[in-house]
């Protein structure tokens, strides 16, 4: 749903996918989309993580999948995003993740761009990455500081959607979803505040102690605190 969020996990699934071209592009990278688009549509295969940029107008062939990870924030926009794949006659599949409490979005669709959903039973065995994810962050501030932001990103553009009746940022579950994000504590932002979460725990060790592994952005974020100081 956010640049932020593509920036996070683009650079998660580079590190827990292995041997798979995985690539981001967002509205905010300007010249450099045009390249990645490029380089894409020229892979034999790989995973392109996206914000609705890549929703409409755009052709790549062969695109087997398409996983719109957070509802898009218009229902055509839902539409345009399903149809990357099975383009020209061939076939594809598109799937949409949905929180029990945003069930109802299925019947909304399928009223208002008549687009009718299957469900598809959630996949046994699935191995917990989330552990790796925080090693991650806690091995490197650039990680965690895109992990905070994307969490921050995504709370706010949950708050704008454009169906508000179903998407409610008031039952949103943030402790769980801190957990989704691999979090090591939860932000300071106004629709947490004066809020407690008994379900988060966060790590015990100061995150002011993770360190950049980029050396040149570490000499520079020590320089910083020492002028605080």
């Amino acid at each position: 749903s956010t640049c932020a969020c593509v920036e996070y996990y683009g650079k998660a699934l580079e590190s827990l996918i292995k041997q798979v071209n995985i690539m981001s592009i967002h509205g905010k990278m300007k010249h450099k989309r045009n390249k990645i688009f490029t380089e894409f549509r020229k892979l034999p295969g790989g995973i392109l993580v996206c914000t609705d940029v890549m929703a409409r107008g755009i052709d790549i062939p062969e695109v087997h999948w398409v996983l719109q990870y957070d509802p898009p924030s218009s229902a055509s926009a839902f539409v345009h995003r399903c149809g990357r794949t099975a383009r020209i006659g061939k076939g594809g599949s598109a799937l949409v993740f949905l929180l029990p409490m945003e069930e109802s979005y299925v019947h909304f669709l399928s009223i208002n761009q008549k687009c009718p959903m299957q469900e598809m039973q959630p996949q046994p065995n699935v191995l917990d990455l989330l552990p790796k994810l925080k090693a991650m962050a806690l091995a490197d501030r650039a990680v965690f500081e895109k992990g905070m932001k994307a969490f921050v990103s995504y709370i706010q553009a949950y708050a704008k959607h454009e169906c508000h009746l179903i998407f409610r940022i008031k039952d949103l579950d943030f402790a769980n979803l801190a957990k989704g994000f691999a979090l090591l504590k939860m932000p300071k932002m106004p629709e947490l505040r004066g809020k407690s979460f008994p379900d988060f725990t966060p790590v015990t060790v100061n995150t002011d102690s993770i360190s950049f592994k980029d050396k040149n952005r570490e000499k520079e974020r020590q320089k910083k605190l020492e002028q605080q100081r």
